[in-house]
């Protein structure tokens, strides 16, 4: 699209682009999987698992044709960003973008089949004898096929839309809030949404809030020059932890689920799949745990001290009373770990009480990971504002000539 001056509109391209990649996974999330019984998915109350599969997945019943949802391809992202990560460690030859997308798609791939493969003997079919088998085989070869195609669509709003994945997990978590109210008292929601609202504004605060480390810019000798500074989020990787932390938990308890299938008579197994529950407080420490692992390591996978440090010595910058190097890289080591610790600690503690609260009975099995998807709703709003704000600056640009 342009406008008059015959520059392009590059806001409503985008925004027309990802409305219409959500239209299509709307759908995709309405087609029920091969002889699917339907009738069994029809549920009339919801837990914190369920809102937990919803909010990564995004199909409640688990029974369409998307119903592996963005979780191959979250994972598979996170997978490689480590091994990437892990690699550079060792050496300096980097892996090129296109082994990269071939090596996120063959993690997916994986994942996406061992998902199916844990998810195939929970389904609930309205055929049985021969063709019961056949009707397994087919949905999760659907199932698959659902969640390779999902990887494309986030691929494809990720070059041409807005916010890239991040607009499914937002669509699932505005889907689930929305059902949550409407089958809720006031009354019943009137400490989730306090939770919720409270959360909302220390994630608000987290997201605007920055540290500003002063820089020294030898290119700079004006007025400006000691106006200069790194800065820093209080957030440093946003709300990204906590949506991963969705995927990643979901990760033990199919591995778990797979292995009682065929150890049903382990007692540890069976243990655990009692346990590894967000109602149990086994559950809540390993969830807490991996939301604090990845929090931190994003912190410092991200904004690598390493790279900055490199940055300043090739470009002759520095920070100011730091010599460049390896002082450099220490001192930003340091504060990545600290506000990295700091994020953690406060996402932790505004997810922990909600859950905590179920334990003691204060809040209903059903609401208590509202106050957590409100949470995750403003971090990704800010997110996006910025990127609507960014784009919308760009074509109010006029050239020259």
């Amino acid at each position: 699209m342009q406008k008059g001056n015959g520059k392009e509109n590059v806001l409503k391209y985008k925004l027309m682009y990802s409305g219409i990649i959500l239209l299509v996974y709307i759908v995709g999330k309405n087609i029920p999987l091969y002889k699917i019984d339907v009738s069994a998915y029809e549920q009339t109350s919801v837990g914190a698992e369920d809102l937990l599969v919803q909010t990564v997945g995004g199909d409640f019943s688990r029974s369409s044709i998307l119903a592996l949802g963005v979780f191959p391809s979250m994972i598979s992202a996170l997978l490689i960003q480590l091994y990437l990560a892990v690699r550079g460690l060792f050496t300096k030859v980097k892996v090129s973008p296109g082994k990269s997308q071939r090596l996120t798609v063959a993690v997916t791939l994986a994942i996406a089949v061992f998902q199916a493969v844990a998810r195939v003997p929970e389904l609930r079919f309205a055929v049985s004898g021969g063709m019961l088998s056949v009707a397994k085989m087919i949905a999760g070869m659907e199932m698959v096929t659902g969640a390779m195609f999902i990887m494309w669509l986030c691929d494809r709003n990720g070059k041409y839309g807005i916010s890239g994945r991040m607009v499914f997990v937002t669509v699932n978590v505005l889907e689930r809030i929305w059902m949550t109210l409407l089958g809720h008292s006031l009354q019943k929601l009137a400490v989730p949404l306090a939770l919720g609202a409270l959360m909302m504004l220390v994630i608000l605060l987290m997201e605007n809030t920055e540290k500003r480390i002063p820089v020294q810019r030898i290119s700079i000798h004006n007025i400006y020059s000691d106006k200069n500074y790194l800065a820093v989020k209080f957030n440093p990787v946003g709300i990204m932890p906590v949506m991963f932390t969705s995927a990643v938990f979901l990760l033990p308890q199919l591995l778990v689920s797979l292995l009682g299938v065929f150890f049903p008579q382990q007692a540890g197994i069976a243990w655990c799949q009692e346990n590894l529950s967000l109602t149990r407080p086994f559950g809540i420490f390993v969830y807490i745990a991996c939301e604090y692992v990845l929090t931190i390591g994003f912190s410092l996978l991200m904004l690598n001290p390493g790279d900055i440090a490199e940055q300043f010595l090739k470009s002759g910058d520095s920070i100011v009373n730091l010599h460049a190097g390896h002082d450099t890289r220490r001192y930003l080591g340091r504060v990545m770990r600290r506000l990295g610790f700091l994020s953690a600690t406060v996402m932790g503690a505004c997810i922990a009480v909600p859950l905590v609260l179920q334990l003691r009975g204060d809040i209903d099995s059903a609401l208590v990971m509202l106050p957590t998807s409100l949470m995750m709703l403003m971090g990704f709003s800010c997110n996006m504002y910025r990127e609507v704000g960014t784009l919308h600056s760009y074509d109010a640009c006029r050239p020259l000539l």
